[in-house]
């Protein structure tokens, strides 16, 4: 797991190098796997983690001189990310000191480079100078590419304290030994960083640039049109699109506009190749990602694989018997949440039904009771309009009223107990209480029944004795009060083809004078009267489904007349 992760550190894929470390110390607790994780802490910005896994290593005793210095640099390193200059000079101090004793050489000079380099963070421009030339004089003795990556460092360094002067001498140095240095591996490391980006051409664009800021164009120039030239060749196009594009920069400051967009153009098609291999890089890196994600995954199942194999048998018939065990507690649980659902929908039928039972039960007696309640409200009304011909001595009426109030009682009477009755049996009753009437106030009122043809009375049923008490309002006290003769009209027509409309129409006094006109005790009886009516229909309508809607309106603007419109539905 350890060489994994370095195959991962050397990819940059921290993440996945920092869990190789981590499963390869759980498998073995090594100094050398403690340091490179401590290593890749740092380089994944994990600080904290890198301080805690490397201090207790500075307690060991028996750890050879190389590791330790290793241990003092790393613990430098996280120190210089902290921020805490001092603390980091302190361990780099330490690691130069059994570097020293011990004679390694690139140690001494990665050290004596490093502490300059914390020197020149917190602006400490002298001590970084002091340890920058240690570095340099250390480093001859090293790889030719260390030396010159040391100078390359210290070429920035006068860079950053405007000593443009040092820096173009030490950059020519460095330019006149990068020529005799073979070629490297890209990616190798020389000491501290890696080499592949010492480059000529790019050390050519930091002469150049060191010019520029001194306003020296012609000077730049020729370096310039240098590291365009050998980026072409190297095909480094970064270098290549940042000198083209100083270059233009350049013209421009000189006056030289042609020359400069000339060049600007020449910048513009080095970004759209760069952008184009950026895209492509990018794709490869995925790819790349994909097939390590891929291997690893492949490594971490045959660890497994190897792992479950060597305790398959001896899970076997532990699996066995817990497959048994659960099988038969699951059928427990399955048999007993069946029963449990069974017993369920059986009480939740039984109460339903129950419930509905009990609530038909409710209505069945409450239309019986409001049934028993308006019958002799009829009936007293019909027996005052014979006790009138009685009064009058008029007993050809009286007996001819009675025979026909006796035919409409029998009817009513069979119909009593009905929910509801044909239409045509309650027209029937309808016209002759209507008519019974007119014969006690043939002075007062006409009327008219009308019914469409195209409507199929069979078809429709009403409850008995339901449109009879608004004829009755009509007439006693709407018509009866009203000084002229007025009219009665009731009519039945098709809305559509599930139900009709039955529209009862005065042109009486209306409804509010009417209300004016009844002394305290009529007053009783209308509210008893009608208040029966709409506990019937809504107590129909929750039976039957919303099967007889009412609506009352005064027939004129004025308040005069009513107008009573009954919607029945088909069954």
């Amino acid at each position: 797991m350890t060489a994994l992760g370095e195959v991962y550190q050397y990819h940059k894929q921290y993440d996945l190098a920092v869990a190789s470390y981590q499963d390869a110390l759980e498998a073995n607790k090594t100094t050398r796997t403690s340091l490179l994780l401590g290593r890749v802490y740092v380089l994944n910005k994990a600080l904290s983690e890198a301080e805690k896994i490397l201090l207790p290593l500075v307690e060991i005793k028996d750890m050879i001189p190389y590791q330790r210095t290793e241990l003092f640099e790393i613990l430098g390193d996280t120190y210089a990310g902290l921020g805490q200059i001092d603390k980091a000079v302190s361990f780099y101090e330490e690691g130069l000191i059994v570097s020293k004793k011990n004679q390694i050489t690139p140690k001494m000079t990665d050290l004596n480079s490093k502490i300059g380099d914390v020197y020149t963070k917190g602006n400490r421009l002298v001590e970084a100078e002091a340890y920058y030339g240690n570095s340099l004089e250390l480093s001859k003795s090293l790889a030719p590419q260390r030396a010159v990556q040391e100078k390359e460092k210290v070429a920035d360094f006068y860079n950053q304290r405007n000593q443009y002067g040092e820096e173009i001498e030490m950059r020519k140095r460095i330019q006149s030994e990068l020529k005799n240095l073979p070629k490297t591996v890209p990616g190798k490391t020389y000491g501290i960083v890696e080499f592949d980006t010492l480059t000529s051409q790019r050390n050519n664009y930091k002469i150049a640039n060191a010019y520029i800021v001194q306003d020296k164009y012609d000077q730049a120039i020729p370096y310039l049109k240098q590291s365009i030239e050998e980026a072409d060749i190297e095909d480094d196009i970064v270098v290549q699109k940042d000198a083209t594009r100083k270059l233009s920069e350049v013209y421009k400051y000189k006056g030289e506009y042609s020359k400069a967009l000339e060049t600007l153009q020449e910048y513009a098609a080095l970004v759209d190749t760069l952008y184009v291999r950026k895209e492509q890089e990018i794709s490869r890196a995925a790819r790349f990602n994909r097939e390590i994600a891929s291997k690893q995954s492949r490594i971490s199942g045959l660890e497994q694989e190897r792992e479950l194999s060597q305790s398959k048998y001896d899970l076997a018939l532990t699996e066995q018997e817990l497959v048994r065990r659960s099988n038969k507690m699951q059928q427990w649980v399955i048999y007993s949440l069946i029963l449990g659902m069974i017993l369920t929908g059986l009480a939740a039928f039984f109460f339903y039904r129950s419930n509905q039972q009990q609530k038909l039960a409710n209505n069945l007696l409450a239309l019986k009771s409001l049934r028993s309640q308006m019958n002799p409200h009829f009936i007293f009304n019909a027996l005052n309009s014979v006790n009138n011909y009685i009064a009058k001595s008029d007993e050809r009426s009286a007996n001819r009223y009675l025979s026909e109030f006796s035919t409409l009682m029998r009817a009513v009477l069979e119909n009593s107990e009905e929910d509801f009755i044909p239409l045509s049996k309650e027209l029937e009753l309808l016209e002759l209480y209507t008519k019974l009437e007119h014969s006690r106030f043939p002075d007062k009122f006409d009327y008219e029944i009308n019914l469409d043809t195209n409507i199929d009375v069979d078809a429709y049923q009403i409850p008995p004795m339901l449109l009879q008490p608004y004829i009755e309002n009509a007439i006693w006290h709407g018509l009866r009060y009203k000084e002229e003769k007025g009219y009665l009209h009731i009519d039945l027509k098709k809305k559509d083809s599930d139900s009709i409309e039955i529209t009862i129409m005065d042109n009486g006094i209306g409804r509010k004078k009417s209300a004016a006109l009844k002394t305290q005790n009529q007053k009783k009886q209308k509210s008893k009267g009608m208040g029966n009516i709409k506990k019937r229909i809504a107590i129909l309508n929750d039976m039957y489904k919303d099967k007889i809607d009412v609506h009352i309106s005064d027939l004129e603007s004025n308040g005069n007349g009513t107008k009573v419109v009954f919607t029945l539905k088909k069954d």
